[in-house]
């Protein structure tokens, strides 16, 4: 009876159900391993030591990329036997070889050339084996489709930067697992009206894992941060699910986002790659010192600096983030360069309206106070 079932189910026609049980389970199994990682991090004393560079005064545990990624593996183990093996079982490679790397990073020390050549290789793998690339530049700046080997390379670079872009961004409580969190919900309502039910499983299940990681992030109590291991596998989803999104745009041809794919996926982005753009600019022609040298002068860093609370910031960029996509989703008639061009404008004026909002409550309470 069982054997039969198995047979005749197929997740296409149940693809409601099916995402709501990966959400589910993923959740549970993150809920219920996050304690243990919490009981196991302080009796070790696997903590992360505040100093002045941090946003945190109390010694706390780094290690919830473990929980991430253990809903994660156990998720597309149970129904990669189901859906698209193949690729299921690459991006269970890929985020094999950076949870090893992540957690030898949060344990002891990694140096970033390995982290950068674990990066490569995880890509490599899927760009390689499931021909997952991006194709061509859709016509921004006139230039269309890339030669093969450019555009292996391009789709590398697109990897290495969104995972170190998203890393950078791990700075408040409640943000890097938010904007993921954001950007997933995205990436699955697209999977799922596009027909990849496989790459909608695996963002739907990320989801579970971040709202469980999320609790625990924002507590007091049993605050948990999810470390190297957990920004690695979260940003190297993330690329991975950029990158399959402008993939499939590209090759199809009656798809709504076949020329508009590049600036959806920049509009999902823009707070990663617009802090990332911005610090590096600060830190080589401002501070005169190297651009991965450690600092403060991230954005969410100035919303700090300028008063709002860590849940306040985090609230504010995700909103922003948000009315960007939204935004960003209603241009789609626009020229691709127009659209990109728009959405570095905007972008920046939404970024920048809440530090005018602070500045001007703080004059008019100076003033009621005088």
């Amino acid at each position: 009876m069982i054997e039969t079932l198995l047979e005749n189910f197929n997740p296409n026609n149940n693809a409601i159900a099916w995402l709501i049980s990966a959400f589910v389970l993923a959740f549970i199994i993150a809920q219920q391993t996050f304690p243990t990682i919490l009981y196991v991090a302080k009796k070790k004393h696997l903590m992360d030591e505040p100093d002045s560079r941090s946003m945190h005064t109390n010694n706390t545990p780094t290690l919830g990329g473990i929980g991430i990624f253990l809903s994660l593996v156990v998720v597309m183990t149970i129904v990669g036997a189901m859906l698209n093996t193949k690729v299921l079982l690459l991006v269970m490679g890929g985020l094999t070889i950076l949870f090893f790397l992540g957690l030898k990073d949060d344990l002891t020390v990694l140096s970033a050339r390995k982290k950068f050549l674990g990066q490569l290789f995880a890509a490599l793998l899927l760009i390689v084996f499931t021909n997952t690339r991006i194709i061509g530049f859709s016509k921004i700046l006139d230039i269309d489709v890339l030669p093969y080997w450019v555009s292996i390379f391009f789709t590398l670079f697109v990897y290495v930067l969104i995972i170190n872009a998203y890393n950078l961004i791990d700075g408040v409580d409640g943000l890097a697992g938010s904007i993921a969190l954001l950007i997933s919900a995205i990436f699955t309502f697209l999977f799922y009206n596009s027909g990849a039910l496989s790459l909608a499983t695996i963002s739907v299940a990320l989801i579970g894992a971040l709202l469980a990681f999320l609790r625990l992030n924002f507590s007091k109590k049993n605050k948990i941060f999810m470390g190297d291991t957990g920004s690695m596998i979260v940003g190297f989803l993330l690329a991975f699910f950029t990158i399959s999104f402008i993939s499939q745009s590209q090759t199809t041809i009656s798809s709504r986002f076949f020329k508009a794919s590049p600036a959806l996926a920049l509009a999902m982005l823009f707070y990663p790659l617009m802090d990332t753009f911005r610090i590096f600019v600060i830190r080589i022609f401002v501070l005169k010192k190297s651009p991965f040298e450690a600092d403060q002068n991230h954005i969410h860093h100035r919303f700090i600096q300028s008063g709002f609370t860590h849940k306040q910031t985090t609230l504010l960029i995700v909103l922003i983030n948000f009315v960007i996509m939204a935004i960003a989703f209603n241009m789609l008639h626009l020229n691709l360069n127009t659209q990109i061009g728009l959405l570095l404008i905007y972008g920046s004026v939404l970024f920048y309206i809440p530090f005018l909002l602070r500045r001007r409550m703080n004059k008019t309470n100076e003033k009621i106070k005088v």
